[in-house]
């Protein structure tokens, strides 16, 4: 279990560490079917009117499909949250320093990128 020890109403940004147990194709809402490698991914975003409500919402299990980390999430397990507490949005930032990592690769473009030019926020790091 994941605990948070986050004020209610802190803003932030936030990586999720995410571990896909098998190989297998999902729907990511308009975006499409996409086979995923089974390991482990990297999901980054920012939340601005609460970081500890928007991570508890990626950790519930009972929840509507709105965002693309939604549908991943429904096959897979968050290991990890990564968080920085502060007003800058650094999502961007973070997403290309993890997409210059050597191992890693866009598995569904614009995944997590809709308001952005980044080339997705979901990473997966090739063991």
């Amino acid at each position: 279990m994941i605990k948070s020890n986050l004020p209610t109403k802190s803003r932030g940004t936030y990586t999720l560490v995410i571990d896909l147990p098998r190989a297998q194709t999902i729907r990511v809402g308009a975006l499409g079917a996409f086979r995923f490698p089974r390991g482990k991914y990297l999901y980054i975003g920012s939340a601005l009117n609460g970081l500890s409500a928007r991570i508890a919402r990626h950790i519930r299990a009972d929840k509507k499909l709105r965002w693309h980390i939604d549908y991943l999430l429904a096959h897979a397990r968050i290991k990890e949250v990564w968080t920085h507490q502060g007003d800058e949005r650094l999502e961007c930032v973070w997403a290309q320093a993890a997409l210059a990592m050597p191992n890693a690769r866009v598995i569904v473009p614009r995944f997590g990128a809709g308001d952005c030019n980044c080339a997705a926020h979901l990473v997966f790091l090739v063991e």
